[in-house]
């Protein structure tokens, strides 16, 4: 059975994948975000509501749906997705 948190980090991913496509498709943009910010954010997400400092209404599994792709990959100058060489799998498994 899958869990609440997988089941809203593939609507996150879903998410980010139908308003990139659209995007896109009318206007030629796509979202891109630093992976500085999407780590940070990913953390923000993460802290309990007492540690938060500000606040962040989005949960940990959404928020991880929508930036796994600026997390594990990066952009090249012609805009296409390669692979981040500077992460590791160990480093996946903190």
């Amino acid at each position: 059975m899958i869990t609440l948190f997988a089941l809203l980090a593939v609507a996150g991913g879903l998410l980010r994948l139908v308003l990139n496509w659209q995007l896109k498709k009318h206007w030629g943009v796509s979202i891109r975000v630093p992976q500085a910010l999407a780590g940070a954010l990913v953390v923000l997400a993460g802290l309990p509501e007492v540690l938060k400092p500000i606040p962040y209404p989005v949960p940990l599994s959404l928020t991880i749906g929508l930036l796994l792709p600026d997390l594990l990959l990066r952009r090249s100058q012609d805009g296409a997705l390669r692979y981040n060489p500077w992460l590791h799998c160990s480093d996946l498994w903190l």
